[in-house]
């Protein structure tokens, strides 16, 4: 069975997440976006796990599927489904390794309460789990690896957001150069990455010590509407076990859904503060100074993948799966209709296209061009096969910064006061794409 997974994603009791993120808006969301199984996330907090096992029912899968009391009927009839729940968390490892202070994030992901209970319970003598759905504990990222391995064989744990700067295993600020340094003789354990907003597989097929890696992509969504903005094409079984095999194997592990990397907040190398955004050449060439206050620049996700990347551009590992780089449907309407993501017209055309075509990534991958137009407008419609085809306009993210993108004009660049320095415009046809259903 092929379906969409979204396996990152947090609750209600993460910092800075809406507190619309509960099992009920996460059931109705995922049909919208088209999503059939979606992480939990942050099973770890106690008062989080405690409104899962009240709401969730367990399917002897190692899924879970929300109780018909807390189910809602506010779902379009075009998009209706029963999506399923697979247990998960993120946890944010600090400590001292090598010399050096490391900030690692992890996702872990649990066949059923049980384990994540063990999990927790092993957890909670090394750190406050209350304090936030994503924890931050002074615990080394092996460390973590071991008690997940021992205290659940069946779960998964996999580096978070794998690029990120501050706070990744491959992060320019506080992470490893190889899986071999951060988790010594457990790195066999380790069968996959999550590439993060910033990069793609094409950016991590550069570097031969991932070819035997699963390149997994999630939207680390904080709020119900941004779930799916990455996510995964499985095509095996509908339990646990079968979606984990895959992730080992990559046997039934049929791509991702991208965002377009450059669109991430950490793609380009930059300093916020100034206004100042860097290729990883300027970066050298300015000592890795600020051209403009002189402090150190943010070193991003590109110039990350350059410094460990044993390849150059363009080469696609054999049997490695496809991807298809995506613009949420609402960002798309917002350009077409030339007024704010958020405003009343977007959600209103959002709702008539969904309502009328069926979900969100049906619309985005699947649906006819003309369809849309019918259903839509021509601008809708045309923005929809610009972006399948990724000839887009992006003025690269930096240093926390999301890149903007433009579908039907050049990106204006944006340049810091009194200085030249700004980033490419970026149009290209991504490779690997296409070919997901």
């Amino acid at each position: 069975m092929r379906f969409i997974a979204d396996l990152h994603i947090h609750s209600k009791y993460s910092r800075a997440t809406s507190k619309e993120m509960s099992p009920e808006n996460l059931w109705r969301w995922a049909q919208i976006k088209g999503i059939t199984v979606i992480g939990t996330g942050d099973f770890t907090h106690p008062e989080w796990i405690k409104e899962l096992k009240e709401k969730l029912k367990p399917e002897g899968s190692g899924l879970f599927s929300l109780k018909k009391k807390f189910k809602t009927n506010d779902v379009p009839d075009s998009c209706k489904a029963d999506p399923f729940f697979l247990l998960s968390a993120e946890i944010s490892c600090i400590y001292s390794k090598n010399g050096k202070t490391r900030k690692i994030h992890s996702i872990i992901f649990a066949p059923d309460f049980a384990g994540a209970q063990r999990i927790n319970s092993a957890l909670s003598k090394r750190g406050n789990l209350h304090s936030d759905g994503r924890p931050i504990l002074g615990l080394d990222a092996k460390d973590l690896l071991k008690i997940v391995l021992q205290e659940s064989p069946e779960a998964m744990l996999v580096p978070a957001h794998a690029w990120t700067p501050h706070f990744s295993i491959f992060g320019a600020v506080s992470g490893f150069d190889s899986f071999e340094e951060c988790y010594e003789e457990l790195t066999p354990h380790i069968h996959a990455i999550e590439t993060g907003l910033s990069s793609d597989p094409a950016m991590n097929w550069r570097l031969s010590a991932l070819d035997g890696i699963t390149l997994i992509s999630n939207s680390d969504a904080h709020s119900p509407s941004k779930i799916g903005r990455e996510a995964n094409i499985f095509d095996t079984g509908l339990s646990f076990g079968a979606m984990m095999d895959a992730v080992k194997t990559s046997k039934g592990f049929a791509g991702t859904i991208e965002f377009f990397p450059e669109q991430g907040k950490y793609h380009y190398d930059g300093h916020r503060a100034c206004g100042v955004s860097l290729t990883p050449g300027e970066t050298i060439k300015h000592n890795y100074l600020c051209p403009v206050c002189g402090r150190k620049v943010t070193v991003g996700v590109m110039h990350r993948v350059d410094k460990l990347a044993d390849r150059g551009e363009g080469i696609k590992p054999k049997g490695a799966p496809p991807f298809q780089s995506i613009i949420p449907l609402s960002e798309i309407i917002s350009e077409a209709l030339k007024v704010g993501v958020s405003s009343k017209a977007v959600n209103n055309e959002y709702s008539k296209l969904i309502e009328s075509l069926g979900n969100e990534f049906k619309i985005l991958l699947d649906t006819p061009i003309k369809d849309i137009e019918k259903a839509g407008s021509p601008l809708i419609a045309e923005a929809v096969s610009i972006m399948r085809l990724g000839e887009v306009n992006i003025i690269p993210g930096f240093d926390g910064e999301y890149g903007k993108v433009k579908i039907f004009e050049e990106a204006v660049k944006k340049k810091p006061a009194n200085k030249s320095f700004s980033p490419d415009r970026t149009k290209k046809k991504k490779n690997g794409q296409m070919g997901l259903f």
